[in-house]
């Protein structure tokens, strides 16, 4: 449960990352209007793919939060070709402790 939970923590993060990223790169790189289409749906799978978790919105909401994190900064490296400093990977560990308390810990 706990990796399944995780990574659709993962794919969810990378639907809204994606519905941002694009609306980006036709504000400030020039890109096709035509992005914001694919901007759309990926926000709207963002969306969707939120609600399939069992637990309150609320909590999932949170705890989705630091699997953000992880995915966002994988994101700077891949993506922008930024690597994470120590610090934010120790920043990562962190949110993704807190999302694990979140979610996981004990009712």
């Amino acid at each position: 449960m706990i990796l399944k939970t995780f990574l659709l923590f993962v794919v969810t993060a990378l639907a809204e990352i994606v519905g941002c990223y694009l609306p980006y790169l036709w504000l400030k790189k020039g890109g096709s209007v035509w992005l914001l289409l694919p901007a759309a749906l990926s926000l709207a799978l963002f969306a969707w793919l939120l609600s399939l978790h069992p637990n309150a919105a609320g909590r999932v909401y949170a705890a989705y939060g630091g699997v953000y994190i992880f995915v966002a900064l994988g994101w700077l490296w891949l993506v922008d070709g930024i690597r994470p400093s120590a610090w934010d990977i120790v920043g990562v560990m962190v949110a993704i402790a807190g999302m694990m308390i979140i979610m996981f810990a004990p009712r």
